[in-house]
């Protein structure tokens, strides 16, 4: 596992300095990593969710690999703007399913359509999303690691070393930024 951790940030580093070629070498490494990720994010806390696991992997990967102005600095760095970037994913298409649920959309829904809308998924995304804007305006480094332990299933070790911090620092900043958030989802 190590070696497998080991080459992802060997690859994405030659990846970041031009070899595009390597582009074969790294999709299989990180794709079940992404994969597990979404499965995991999709199934434990929005089971309505309409995404699936592939596309949002899929829609992550192109906006990651496809991105020429990143410069991958190690693996968990890779991960962590996976998680922003299947964040951004999510909010995005709960912000499209509500406005056409709430008729700002032009196509009109069925009522088949209408019963697999989950309002508690999409609303969940944007309450999270919103309380996480609000965290990363009081504490932006606390906003980073919820976003890379809670998206992108990152340990704490991993999220210390892509933020460059000590454990005992992530570890603080984690139990602050779960009780901010739990007040301040509650209270909405």
């Amino acid at each position: 596992m190590q070696y497998q951790k080991n080459n992802i940030t060997r690859f994405l580093n030659e990846y970041s300095e031009g070899n595009k070629q390597l582009l074969v070498e790294i999709l299989p490494l990180v794709y079940n990593e992404l994969r597990r990720i979404s499965s995991r994010y999709l199934r434990e806390e929005h089971r309505n969710h309409t995404f699936q696991t592939t596309e949002l992997v899929h829609e992550a990967y192109l906006k990651l690999i496809g991105n020429e102005n990143i410069s991958w600095e190690s693996r968990a760095h890779f991960f962590g703007i996976a998680a922003k970037s299947m964040r951004q994913i999510l909010v995005d298409h709960a912000r499209k399913r509500n406005a056409v649920k709430r008729g700002s959309g032009e196509k009109k829904l069925s009522l088949e359509e209408a019963a697999t809308i989950s309002t508690e998924s999409d609303d969940q995304i944007l309450s999270l999303d919103n309380a996480l804007n609000k965290l990363e305006s009081l504490d932006e480094r606390s906003g980073k690691i919820v976003e890379m332990r809670f998206f992108s299933g990152l340990t704490i070790e991993e999220t210390a070393q892509a933020l460059n911090i000590s454990q005992s620092t992530a570890k603080r900043d984690w139990n602050f930024a779960k009780a901010w958030l739990y007040r301040e989802i509650g209270e909405n």
